[in-house]
C-alpha cells in the first residue's frame, strides 16, 4: 500500500497501524528517509538501539550472509514486545533488491515472526525495482512511503520550528534569504539550521533581519536560482540563460529551476493581488518577502506584469514541472525553455 500523500505518511509515522509488519521508506533525500525511519523506529520499540530489541542490517550484511535477513525476521525479542529489524540500503544491486522484495512479501503475509517489524530505508528506487513493487502492491501488512524533496514552505516551517525552540526569530526577508540558501538534503539542512542557531546564540531571544544574516551567509552565489528567476521575469533572456547554465554546473536539477520560476511567479502574483486590494507597491513587495536589495527590480516587474499574464504562465510552469518528472526528456532543457519563454514575454511587456 502506498502512502503517497504527506498527511497519510505523517499519520502512519505518528501512530503505526498494528496490522502493518513492513514499511519501506525510500527517496533521493537520504536525510529525509533517515529522519522518517528514526521516527518510525521509536514508535515500533522504545529502545530502537538496543540489540536485544532491534537488529540493524546493511547491504554488506546481506552480501556476506544471504540467510541473515530471514533469520532476523524469524527471531523473537529477548525482552518481550515487538522486535524491530531495520535494513538500510545504500546500493541498487539487483540481487539484493530481489532478495529484500521476497522478504517483504513473505513477512507482509505473516511468513516470519508476526511480532517483528521490518523497516527498510532505501534511496531513489525506480519503477522497475522489485522491492518497490512488493511494498506498493501489498494489500495488507506493508506500506510504502516515498520521500520527496521538501518544498520551500516545508523547509521554512522546519527552520522556523527549530529556531523557535531556541527563542530565535527571523523576519520575513531573513527567512526567505536563509531558506533560499539551504541545501535540498534534509539532514544537511538541519545541520545548517543548527549552525545558524549557534551563530545567533541559543536561547538569545534575538529577532534577526536579512542584514544580520549577511555576515553569516556571505555573498549570494552568481548562479543562484533566485537571480535566474529575477532575470527571466525581468526580460533579460541572455542573463537568465547564463545564470541557468551556471546553476546546472553547480548541480541544480531542472525541476529545481522550474520551482524557482514558480516561486517568483507566485510572489509577483501575490503582490498584484495585494495592490488590487489597495496596498501600495512597496508595501506589497515587503509583504511578499522581497529582499531589500532586489526591491527596485521587483517593483519594476510588477509594473509590467499583469495577473492574466501570470495565470497563463502558471499553467505552463506546472506543465514544465510535470514534464521534468515524467517525460524522460532532459529536465534542464525543459527548464531553460521555460525561463527563455518567460524572458521573451517579459521583453514584450516592455521590461
Amino acid at each position: 500500500m502506498i502512502l503517497g500523500k504527506r498527511a497519510e505518511a505523517d499519520r502512519f509515522l505518528a501512530a503505526p497501524d498494528p496490522t502493518v509488519r513492513v514499511a519501506l521508506i525510500w527517496g533521493r533525500d537520504r536525510g529525509g528517509v533517515r529522519e522518517r525511519g528514526e521516527a518510525l523506529a521509536r514508535k515500533v520499540t522504545p529502545h530502537p538501539d538496543d540489540p536485544f530489541d532491534a537488529a540493524l542490517l546493511t547491504d554488506s550484511d546481506l552480501d556476506s550472509d544471504p540467510a541473515r535477513l530471514a533469520d532476523e525476521l524469524s527471531a523473537i525479542s529477548m525482552m518481550g514486545g515487538r522486535r524491530l529489524v531495520r535494513l538500510r540500503l545504500s546500493t541498487e544491486k539487483a540481487s539484493i533488491d530481489k532478495a529484500v522484495a521476497e522478504a517483504v512479501k513473505t513477512h507482509a503475509e505473516g511468513g516470519f515472526n508476526p511480532d517483528a517489524f521490518f523497516l527498510v530505508e532505501a534511496g531513489a528506487l525506480d519503477r522497475a525495482s522489485a522491492l518497490r513493487k512488493a511494498a506498493e502492491s501489498a494489500k495488507t501488512g506493508a506500506v510504502c512511503i516515498p520521500v520527496y524533496e521538501d518544498e520551500a514552505g516545508d523547509v521554512a516551517r522546519m527552520a522556523r520550528d527549530a529556531l523557535a525552540g531556541d527563542r530565535i526569530h527571523l523576519n520575513a526577508e531573513a527567512m526567505d534569504l536563509f531558506v533560499s540558501r539551504l541545501p535540498k538534503e534534509r539532514g544537511v539542512a538541519r545541520q545548517e539550521i543548527e549552525r545558524l542557531i549557534l551563530y545567533l546564540g541559543p536561547g538569545s531571544g534575538v529577532s534577526a533581519t536579512a542584514a544580520d544574516l549577511e555576515p553569516y551567509l556571505g555573498v549570494e552565489p552568481d548562479a543562484s536560482l533566485a537571480d535566474a528567476a529575477y532575470d527571466a521575469f525581468g526580460g533579460r533572456a541572455a542573463q537568465a540563460y547564463s545564470a541557468l547554465r551556471r546553476a546546472r554546473a553547480e548541480g541544480e536539477a531542472g525541476v529545481a529551476i522550474v520551482r524557482a520560476m514558480s516561486v517568483h511567479l507566485n510572489r509577483l502574483r501575490r503582490a498584484l493581488i495585494l495592490m488590487e486590494a489597495g496596498a501600495g507597491a512597496q508595501e506589497a513587495a515587503k509583504a511578499c518577502g522581497v529582499f531589500w536589495k532586489q526591491e527596485r527590480e521587483f517593483l519594476r516587474q510588477i509594473k509590467a506584469w499583469r495577473t492574466a499574464d501570470l495565470d497563463q504562465l502558471q499553467m505552463e510552469t506546472l506543465e514544465a514541472d510535470q514534464a521534468c518528472k515524467s517525460t524522460g526528456a532532459p529536465d534542464h532543457l525543459i527548464a531553460e525553455r521555460l525561463a527563455l519563454t518567460i524572458a521573451l514575454r517579459g521583453r514584450r511587456l516592455g521590461l
